[in-house]
């Protein structure tokens, strides 16, 4: 059968350099199914409600601030280590389109603990409505995507395992969810240590939450115990935030 061609596009070559680097991670997915009632509660009283997604980045960028492994990350420059950021970076990915085709694209947002939600959910909603190339994160990497993929690769391979470096450019946890479609993802791939996912949220606040994690920084219990106490913080500290923006 005969069929066309079609060259990659910009987009497309940062997904599979996102891809070569992701696939080498010994990633490892806990999954807990959470009751988030109180802090639905509290988001369904506002007039003007925050994106799940802010919500969740300024939890789990709490959880981060308790929970050490969470802020480390396996580099093998100079020499194969852990290395631990005072605080987090979070890479959120964000759809939009970009001549016509639909190009998933990231922005970092650094110490999403110290920041109350509305500003998260500002910079979320920034992202999603300026212009593509008005978005700094956006733009370099459309730019870094014109680079041949040899010389792309090696740097960004220097840019994961130099630990310094390594938050700057690509940072400390990954968010990545399309819940608000109706689906979720059991294995999304990322090369940073956690991964955060989630599924629909149910009216009553049921939800599944998962971590994928690498084996190389952390072991499964200490995800398992971040998840129960993750629920603890949405509905505690994150909650009251919520309520007092009312």
């Amino acid at each position: 059968m005969r069929g066309r061609s079609v060259p990659l596009s910009r987009p497309r070559r940062l997904v599979g350099d996102l891809m070569h680097f992701s696939i080498g991670v010994p990633r490892v997915t806990v999954q807990r199914r959470m009751n988030l009632a109180p802090l639905v509660a509290a988001r369904r009283a506002l007039d003007e409600r925050p994106p799940w997604t802010a919500i969740f980045v300024k939890g789990y960028a709490l959880l981060a601030q308790e929970t050490p492994e969470f802020r480390r990350a396996y580099v093998k420059l100079p020499w194969p280590h852990l290395y631990e950021y005072p605080e987090s970076v979070a890479a959120i990915a964000h759809e939009r389109e970009i001549a016509g085709e639909r190009a998933v694209l990231q922005t970092r947002t650094k110490a999403p603990g110290r920041r109350s939600i509305a500003e998260l959910a500002a910079l979320i909603r920034e992202a999603q409505s300026l212009p593509v190339m008005e978005v700094r994160e956006f733009r370099r990497a459309l730019n870094m995507a014109r680079v041949p993929m040899p010389i792309r690769r090696l740097m960004m391979w220097l840019a994961l395992n130099l630990g310094r470096q390594r938050a700057i450019f690509f940072g400390t946890f990954h968010l990545s969810v399309y819940s608000a479609l109706g689906a979720e993802s059991f294995n999304p791939l990322t090369p940073l240590t956690t991964l955060l996912n989630y599924g629909p949220i149910d009216p009553e606040g049921q939800v599944n939450v998962r971590i994928l994690y690498d084996h190389r920084v952390m072991d499964g219990a200490t995800v398992a115990r971040a998840l129960d106490r993750f629920e603890e913080i949405l509905n505690g500290p994150v909650a009251e935030e919520v309520r007092g923006a009312a």
